[in-house]
């Protein structure tokens, strides 16, 4: 059986973008080349940061199409973090709000990648 551990964002600039998600995810890249950068985590998904003119086949599909999502502990870590997000100027594309699956925002990155930032709603019991 396959198991997926690794996402990949294709990005205009690997060093701009390495710089984010280091900034962002407050940790560094284990390896970094000129048009390409990885990210480990402790759950062992890896996140790759490709220059998309050097990927083949041809990259077609523009960003904001998928999401890399990040789970927090609470409410009130969801809308600390987009207060924190905020003002760092990364771009919101929802303010805080509660859906049907729990409290989220989305910004983006410098690339347009959409990251949601979200907290599960609790079990009803």
């Amino acid at each position: 059986m396959l198991h997926p551990n690794m996402v990949i964002l294709y990005v205009a600039n690997t060093a701009v973008s390495a710089a984010f998600y280091a900034d962002l995810l407050d940790r560094q890249p284990v390896d970094t080349s000129p048009g390409f950068a990885l990210f480990v985590f402790p759950s062992g998904l890896k996140l790759g940061l490709w220059a998309k003119h050097t990927v083949v086949p041809t990259v077609i599909a523009p960003p904001g199409g998928s999401e890399v999502v990040l789970p927090v502990a609470s409410n009130e870590q969801v809308d600390a973090t987009h207060v924190d997000w905020s003002a760092r100027g990364i771009t919101i594309l929802q303010a805080p709000t509660t859906m049907d699956f729990g409290r989220t925002f989305v910004a983006s990155d410098p690339d347009g990648h959409r990251l949601r930032v979200y907290k599960l709603a609790d079990d009803p019991k």
